[in-house]
């Protein structure tokens, strides 16, 4: 038989990312309104033929599919994931490999974090410091790393031909002591930070009142909009020191110059203490000030810490990740609604789901992959189906059957207690 994609007769009611799927014993059709439901088309495809598909070498056949008919399409318009790039850097080829990862189940957002404290993960050429000296280390005082402006834009094309829109994030005004670091006048007392290697947090901040730091986050967000064709800027706005009112003035003349330079501004929900812009998006992660962002017309992102960050470990013996925001088992991290976390933050105001992966104890890419598989096809059933079609002992067996796929593809995925997989 053969495989057919078509965007011709597709159906509009199917959105941008949703599809047709028709098998029968003669022919397998994918039938989209938009390039990007044949894309996730093709990901179904893929999890109906053997897991020996996944191979990288020529397998034998014959490979069987179902008879079956599937119409399928999105509950949430945001369904993504974030990799810290900045406490401990990770090549192109690594990136890429995440990428491959979310598109195989059908996630349309990757969420870089680009800066840090640790760390400035991308070369800005009207500020050129900031990625040869505050990138030079990371977390534990390795050696670090940066991405030339050539190199961020092959992962960003990377991504756009799988249907992935990148969303870069330059966090401020905290969690900023790697441009501290490179640029003296950044600092209200003019004097260049240390740079800095621990996992602490909060002790950073550009200086607010400063005229020339907002010429350098214009001169930051210039040329980061240039190589994003994506529509978003992240601004972090997490963890900030000093007033509310000084950071509020900052946000709200932040937000101006994201959109003079045509992008929407995300921050973390923190950002919603400001005036926020209708077209501006809040991502929960840890309080209720999503609340606030609604109650000025903004959307938000759903990334519980305790449901969705991937960096929590999946029990105490994990010998990876985190536990402030507690223990993250495999049903705990499918078992719960982005439409019922903050009261006040209904569905009609969800843009959709990020699972974060911060990198603090994170060095290669397979720490990587087993901090993020098996929670990952969660957290991507969360934000692809709806909550009524979902139940954990279904899941879980159908999440076995997984094993044999993510072992074809070479993924050093967590081997949950929880989950019976085949072998």
């Amino acid at each position: 038989g053969s495989i057919f994609l078509t965007t011709k007769g597709g159906d509009p009611t199917l959105g941008e990312e949703g599809y047709l799927l028709t098998i029968s014993p003669d022919l397998v059709t994918v039938q989209a309104h938009q390039p990007a439901g044949l894309c996730r088309g093709i990901q179904t495809i893929r999890q109906l033929l053997p897991a020996a598909i996944e191979r990288p070498s020529v397998q034998p056949g014959p490979w069987g599919m179902a008879v079956v008919t599937i119409r399928d399409h999105p509950r949430f318009v945001w369904r993504g994931a974030m990799l810290d790039v900045a406490r401990h850097f990770f090549s192109v080829t690594d990136v890429r490999r995440f990428i491959d990862l979310i598109e195989y189940y059908k996630m349309n957002r990757l969420h870089l974090h680009l800066s840090d404290d640790q760390g400035w993960r991308l070369e800005v050429h009207s500020w050129p410091r900031l990625a040869t000296y505050g990138g030079s280390t990371q977390v534990g005082g390795g050696r670090g790393g940066y991405y030339t402006q050539s190199e961020y834009s092959d992962i960003v094309t990377y991504a756009q031909r799988r249907h992935i829109t990148v969303v870069p994030e330059i966090d401020m005004p905290g969690h900023t002591n790697a441009a501290l670091a490179s640029y003296a006048v950044l600092n209200c007392d003019g004097v260049a930070r240390p740079l800095y290697t621990g996992i602490g947090v909060g002790f950073s901040s550009l200086c607010v009142s400063k005229e020339t730091t907002y010429t350098f986050i214009d001169d930051v967000i210039r040329e980061l909009a240039i190589l994003t064709p994506g529509p978003f800027i992240h601004i972090g706005g997490d963890e900030a020191p000093g007033s509310q009112a000084d950071y509020s003035r900052f946000v709200e003349r932040v937000q101006t110059i994201v959109q003079r330079h045509g992008k929407q501004m995300i921050g973390w929900e923190e950002i919603a203490q400001a005036r926020l812009h209708s077209s501006s998006i809040a991502q929960h992660w840890y309080s209720s000030l999503a609340q606030r962002a609604v109650q000025q017309g903004s959307k938000v992102i759903m990334s519980p810490a305790s449901r969705a960050y991937l960096d929590m470990k999946y029990d105490n013996a994990t010998p990876l990740g985190q536990v402030w925001a507690g223990v993250i088992d495999v049903e705990k991290a499918y078992t719960w609604d982005p439409a019922s976390q903050v009261s006040g933050v209904t569905e009609a105001s969800i843009l959709g789901i990020e699972a974060p992966l911060w990198t603090e104890t994170l060095q290669t890419i397979s720490d990587i992959e087993y901090m993020t598989l098996p929670r990952l096809a969660g957290y991507a059933e969360i934000g692809w189906s709806p909550l009524a079609g979902r139940n954990w002992d279904e899941y879980k067996t159908r999440l076995g059957s997984h094993g044999p796929r993510l072992t074809a593809m070479g993924v050093n995925f967590y081997k949950s207690a929880q989950v019976p997989w085949l072998q």
